[in-house]
């Protein structure tokens, strides 16, 4: 579990190396430094960790999209050239993991979904926002490629997500390969590690908004609920995968939008969703307790 203890970070002024708006239900993280490649500077992990945890707290937030200033660079990794910098110990951490990696949406338990666009070169440390998205959509100029090992550092986090989305030797060769390999698009696509492949950056942009656009149309809930079943089955057998994805889904018989959206569906109306994950049904005479109702839905 992380550190939700936080400084206090003004969201909405100027913040280092990204830009965060949000409107209509979607938030928008743009990594702006496209001088130095869209890196990660070691002042720019507190601010996003903020940036993630306002995602995951904001109930006017229903889905997020990860994207990058200009054509060249989706994100070059982390800037060796600050690693020691005064805020060098934002990064270099010597705790457990859980305390001290706060990149991805996933490390800062966000479950509500999370789209990527990435357009140009994608390097190391960059690759959280890859791994750990929900979908990826990358422009046909798009490259992966992981060089940690090349300057002296363990390929781990991210190389571990790689190994989650691709192939085991595709994952082994980034890795071991460093900065003589590159995964281009198509192969990437080929491969799984994005979902769909579209021909500028501009379009990747564009596709991944259109994507939240339609996603947050859902009950958040209920996508919170579905994505939590999905990635836990991923670190865990398939027999308990299945009892943990029912346990998720009996829980939210009890919330509002179990109810919602079946009534929106049959009145021929848009739902109206609770955003609040610890809303119950409130019940009446024709209400009846669902741990005994038999049809799930």
């Amino acid at each position: 579990m992380p550190d939700r203890a936080l400084p206090v970070i003004d969201l909405e002024g100027p913040l280092p190396g990204v830009r965060y708006e949000c409107a209509n239900g979607i938030a928008t993280i743009t990594l702006d430094r496209p001088q130095r490649g869209n890196s990660l500077a070691p002042n720019m992990h507190r601010v996003i960790r903020a940036i993630w945890s306002d995602v995951r707290d904001n109930d006017d937030i229903r889905v997020a999209v990860v994207q990058a200033t200009g054509e060249k660079h989706f994100c070059t990794g982390f800037d060796v050239a600050e690693a020691e910098s005064d805020d060098a110990d934002e990064v270099f951490v010597d705790k457990p993991f859980s305390q001290s990696v706060h990149w991805s949406p996933y490390q800062n338990e966000v479950w509500k979904p999370v789209i990527c666009a990435v357009g140009g070169l994608c390097v190391g440390g960059g690759l959280h926002f890859v791994v750990d998205a929900d979908i990826v959509v990358a422009s046909e100029n798009a490259a992966f490629t992981d060089t940690h090992v090349g300057i002296g550092m363990v390929g781990a986090i991210e190389n571990i997500g790689l190994a989650k989305r691709l192939p085991l030797g595709s994952a082994l060769r980034m890795t071991l390969m460093g900065r003589h390999y590159r995964m281009p698009a198509r192969r990437a696509y080929e491969l799984g590690l994005v979902d769909e492949l579209t021909e500028t950056p501009a379009d990747a942009i564009a596709a991944a908004h259109d994507l939240a656009m339609k996603i947050r149309e859902n009950s958040p809930q209920a996508m919170a609920a579905s994505k939590k079943a999905i990635w836990a089955a991923l670190e865990r057998g398939y027999g308990d995968a299945l009892e943990e994805g029912w346990s998720l889904l009996r829980a939210h018989w009890r919330h509002p939008d179990f109810r919602e959206g079946p009534r929106a569906f049959s009145e021929g109306r848009a739902p109206v969703w609770n955003p609040d994950p610890g809303a119950v049904i409130q019940t009446d005479g024709d209400d009846h307790d669902h741990d005994d109702d038999e049809n799930e839905g």
